[in-house]
């Protein structure tokens, strides 16, 4: 099954206490349900779940495409973490409105 999400949303960055940092899209509304339905199917056929119930995802912002997860966010939605060189590629930074497309 192979489902395409579009979503758009503001990139945000979480620092570690070491000082390292990521950057994150927060998948959420209609987008982060479909996930979350997706994953529970996934887990109800297979009897378990990824780690971390972490969803494979194929993601694309403009022309940059590359192979991630997705992880759930305890306050809702969930994580997609956004790499370095792809947000070089596409010259985006914190805070920028970032459409997404993501092939589950």
């Amino acid at each position: 099954m192979s489902d395409t999400l579009v979503y758009s949303g503001p990139m945000w960055r979480w620092t570690a206490g070491n000082g390292v940092s990521w950057h994150f899209l927060t998948i959420a509304g209609e987008a982060g349900e479909s996930i979350s339905a997706i994953e529970a199917m996934w887990r109800l056929e297979l009897g378990k779940s990824r780690g971390f119930r972490s969803v494979k995802v194929q993601a694309r912002i403009g022309e940059t495409k590359w192979s991630t997860s997705c992880f759930p966010n305890k306050e809702g939605g969930w994580l997609l973490p956004v790499k370095a060189a792809v947000r070089k590629a596409e010259g985006i930074a914190e805070g920028d409105e970032v459409r997404v497309a993501l092939d589950l």
